[in-house]
């Protein structure tokens, strides 16, 4: 079984759970490679503490220039804040190594523009984070949509949801300040999550009229007093794909402050002939519409660990975020080798680049109350 030595810049939240994911790689069945964490970066010393009880892990940093250096490192991680993606992953592309690279790619488009000709430059594999598309529902949506049980699709609406920011009383952290997490906000902190599936499939907006909202223009700053915020923590995004030569209305909603919701990536599509719905609230279950002559009726159906990549996990078990993170992973890893061998994939540089079209065109339909067209 091959190796893979993987490096992490930005030992986080997200680092601890990349941790997490190859701890537990022997869940998943025949598999050709295997990765090895074995250096971390961080500017703190005191979050490089969690990563030495990690056997595998023999280099800890405050410098990630050290670990770019090092040959003990095939493949490099990175989880920073926004305004640091582009000369970090320039960097990681520079000294020879294999880039998966977190959401939103690049403060910007013009960033995430830079990003994509260096990775096409360097040759290195680069991929870009998105985990929800690959629990089993929402594979079994992307099968159906890249079939004809739909007949024509009449309508689309992809987002994700969390409540975290309707806490008044919650902390500042860089993402409410645009210097840092970007313009774009929470189009930038959850938008690839909306529009994964819809670009892997084909449905690239022509044009798009945004709403977007911002929350408390202030918060504790964590040392006694205020803080200015000035991001958008919520949008929903009016757009029109063109599929099977019929336009298409796609609504895409990413939202901070939305009551109810803890953490919830959705998706519905809905044709003429069938339709599916699916949310994260409800892991195990996929809601299917079906229309027989004059008869219509939406299906419950139970799923179990129906995964991509085989596990040992049973099969009547329940799937949740450390599983499709696990996944997300499997997925790089064997596209790295060349045997992905059709399955669901990372996003990739280009969906990447075109979330950034997106969200360009989204910030100047709302700064001018207009429908702005997607440049392609």
């Amino acid at each position: 079984m091959k190796t893979v030595k993987v490096g992490i810049i930005g030992g986080g939240l997200m680092g601890r759970e990349v941790a997490s994911a190859f701890a537990r790689w022997c869940a998943l069945k025949d598999m050709p490679v295997t990765p090895v964490l074995t250096a971390v970066a961080d500017v703190s010393p005191a979050v490089l503490e969690w990563f030495r009880a990690l056997p595998s892990v023999t280099l800890l940093t405050t410098d990630y220039h050290e670990m770019l250096a090092s040959p003990e490192v095939d493949v490099v991680y990175v989880a920073v804040p926004h305004h640091l993606h582009e000369s970090i992953y320039l960097d990681v592309l520079k000294a020879g190594k294999d880039l998966f690279a977190e959401k939103p790619f690049g403060i910007d488009l013009p960033a995430a523009r830079r990003i994509v000709d260096a990775g096409k430059t360097s040759g290195r594999f680069v991929r870009c984070s998105s985990e929800f598309p690959f629990f089993p529902a929402a594979q079994r949506i992307i099968k159906a949509c890249c079939g004809e049980g739909m007949g024509r699709i009449l309508e689309i609406h992809s987002g994700f949801h969390h409540s975290s920011d309707l806490d008044a009383t919650k902390p500042a952290n860089w993402k409410r300040l645009s210097a840092i997490c970007g313009e774009g906000g929470v189009l930038n902190d959850l938008g690839m999550h909306a529009l994964h599936v819809p670009l892997r499939l084909g449905w690239k907006p022509r044009s798009v009229y945004a709403q977007l909202q911002k929350g408390y223009p202030q918060r504790p700053d964590g040392k006694g007093g205020m803080s200015s915020c000035d991001t958008w923590d919520n949008a929903m995004l009016h757009t029109w794909v063109s599929i099977g030569g019929s336009d298409v209305p796609m609504r895409l909603e990413m939202k901070r402050l939305a009551p109810g919701e803890t953490n919830s990536w959705f998706l519905t599509v809905l044709g003429t002939e069938g339709g599916m719905r699916y949310s994260t609230t409800e892991p195990k279950t996929l809601y299917t519409f079906r229309r027989a002559g004059k008869d219509q009726a939406w299906e419950r159906t139970v799923l179990g660990f129906d995964m991509p990549f085989a596990t040992i996990t049973g099969g009547i078990f329940e799937p949740g975020f450390p599983d499709i993170m696990q996944q997300m992973w499997a997925a790089y890893l064997l596209e790295r080798e060349g045997q992905l061998n059709g399955r669901f994939g990372c996003v990739t540089p280009e969906e990447a680049l075109a979330s950034h079209e997106v969200f360009a065109a989204a910030l100047a339909s709302q700064a001018g109350n207009s429908v702005n067209e997607v440049r392609w």
